[in-house]
């Protein structure tokens, strides 16, 4: 443990593989304790024990982020333990690309309950606490997807243009609650595993051949989180040096 690192209690949805997974483990050896959250419960499982071995402190529990009742008793399993929640990262996300007109209509409606829905029901759970102790730190992953669209991905940059809109309008909103926007690019996950459209794959991983590892975004939410209370990083972009976009 960092002992000049003030511990916080800090929830993460999407937390059974890739930036999610990585995010954990980076904040419990600072000394943080993680509130980890997704569907696969025995990932989390096997993520809580390993971390706990280590020294760290980890909570998990079963999360459906498109169910708002399931968002909110997971935020108040983490009170009830802790007493207190600092910060939530709102990470959970689904990306299967392909192009309009293949009307893949199920997967668009699946990004805009994972991606939108779950960020809101994200700050939905934790708003009142924090307004209420009149601090917080709210981190929503958005994409560089957010900034440029290509084929293929109009609607998870539509999504993602939306996690910024939103993220930006808590923050104005809010005076003492932190609000963060983390944009990753190309990272390796298994995000690309969500695509079923056969050509927008071989696309996908092509692109992917300079991914980032998903410690380099763990790193950058660290930084984030452990700034000061009177200094709010709005918004990082992390991008594979070599990568084009």
């Amino acid at each position: 443990m960092k002992m000049d690192i003030e511990s916080k209690v800090i929830l993460i949805t999407g937390a059974s593989s890739g930036i999610g997974e990585a995010t954990a483990r980076h904040l419990a050896a600072n000394g943080h304790t993680v509130v980890l959250g997704a569907r696969r419960t025995g990932r989390l499982e096997k993520l809580a024990a390993e971390i706990r071995a280590a020294g760290g402190t980890a909570e998990y529990r079963a999360l459906d982020v498109t169910n708002l009742a399931d968002v909110q008793a997971f935020a108040d399993c983490a009170l009830k333990k802790f007493s207190g929640i600092d910060v939530i990262i709102n990470n959970a996300g689904v990306m299967p690309l392909s192009p309009l007109a293949e009307l893949k209509i199920d997967e668009w409606n699946r990004m805009i309950d994972v991606n939108i829905r779950g960020v809101l029901h994200g700050i939905a759970a934790v708003l009142p606490h924090m307004t209420v102790r009149k601090a917080g730190h709210v981190i929503n992953l958005s994409s560089i997807g957010g900034f440029q669209v290509w084929p293929t991905c109009a609607v998870y940059s539509g999504t993602k243009v939306a996690v910024r809109a939103i993220s930006e309008g808590l923050r104005l909103e809010t005076k003492e609650i932190r609000v963060t926007i983390i944009s990753p690019g190309v990272v390796e996950s298994e995000l690309a595993g969500t695509i079923t459209d056969p050509a927008t794959q071989a696309a996908i991983a092509d692109y992917r051949k300079v991914a980032l590892t998903s410690d380099a975004i763990a790193r950058a939410m660290a930084y984030a989180i452990e700034q000061p209370a009177d200094a709010d990083v709005n918004e990082i972009i992390v991008r594979p040096t070599a990568g084009a976009q």
